[in-house]
């Protein structure tokens, strides 16, 4: 395993981090806790030292296995989820009702207690909405929490497939860190998100780096989830179709290439030098071993990174 900074935190952190939403249960299913926690030994005995979670996956589920096993020299990462449940945030809506001071406040306690932590490393709103820019909300409550110390720093993950709406963010100099969504079909914060992160020394998690299973090679026309699992409604309709017909222009383009095409999905994030580390879902063990891989490979080279820019694509499942 690899490291690099979490930009201008100094904080050392793995290449590969653990994205703890599907632990979590709840969206996801088919995993058991057991496994989870397997994996997550696994992926700390591999050098992984990252690990993002957040208050709403699962109710706290998530938070509560992590605090379980990650010691604390394990950076941990949390978030606060809106308290109008919107997911993305929606233009129009004024921060009072989504991120009141005393919510976030309280969500952060919240979870300390979930995670049996006294100090959250990284404090993150789930969504944000560039409307909020100039309330004191926001700010006064990052503030007190880190001068509390309940909180080292701050940051926000970024709504869907918006990455230039952090922008402004960014130059207030009051965040950290931002978590974006950033892969093979989504290659949009290399535009103005990635170089004005690595300008303020910012740092990034990039999501979805496999694109929910689409760029796993895993998901075809005959797939199929259980009832209540967050898959089955993002690849409804066509879209599994779509999704294969990609991945096979993909893949015939990929031919001859050293490596799986998660592997090469992993190593794709990591081949841009802004992103501080790849959170992909983990709830196996097989997954662990096969990601953690990725940061051993190195980052991709220029005649591959640019046959994969050939490969983005617009679309938004999401919605």
């Amino acid at each position: 395993m690899k490291y690099r900074k979490l930009g201008r935190t100094g904080i050392e952190v793995s290449e590969i981090g653990y994205g703890a939403w599907g632990i979590g249960g709840a969206l996801w299913r088919g995993g058991s806790d057991d496994e989870a926690i397997a994996a997550l030994e696994c992926a700390l005995a591999r050098g992984l030292n990252f690990i993002d979670t957040a208050l709403a996956y699962g109710d706290g589920h998530s938070e509560r296995l992590v605090g379980k096993i990650a010691p604390g020299e394990v950076t941990v990462a949390t978030k606060v989820p809106p308290k109008n449940l919107l997911w993305p945030a929606r233009p129009g809506i004024p921060i009072e009702d989504v991120f009141p001071y005393d919510y976030i406040i309280r969500c952060t306690e919240k979870s300390l207690q979930n995670l049996g932590r006294e100090q959250i490393d990284l404090q993150q709103l789930h969504v944000w909405n560039p409307e909020w820019i100039d309330s004191d909300i926001w700010r006064r409550a990052f503030e007190d929490l880190k001068n509390s110390g309940k909180v080292r720093f701050v940051g926000v993950s970024i709504n869907d497939h918006q990455p230039d709406s952090a922008l402004d963010l960014i130059r207030t100099g009051l965040i950290d860190t931002v978590q974006v969504i950033y892969n093979i079909f989504d290659q949009s914060p290399e535009g103005r998100l990635l170089p004005l992160c690595r300008e303020m020394n910012i740092g990034v998690l990039a999501r979805v780096p496999l694109d929910e299973g689409a760029l796993t090679s895993k998901i075809t026309e005959q797939s199929t989830f259980e009832n209540g699992d967050f898959r089955a409604r993002y690849f409804r309709g066509d879209r599994k179709r779509q999704v294969v017909d990609h991945v096979e222009a993909l893949r015939k383009d990929l031919v001859g290439i050293d490596g799986s095409l998660p592997e090469i999905a992993l190593r794709f994030c990591l081949s841009n030098l802004a992103v501080s580390t790849v959170i992909p879902g983990m709830r196996t063990v097989g997954n662990v071993e096969a990601n953690v891989a990725a940061s051993d490979a190195g980052p991709l080279p220029l005649d591959v990174q640019a046959i994969l820019k050939k490969h983005a694509w617009e679309k938004n499942f999401y919605s």
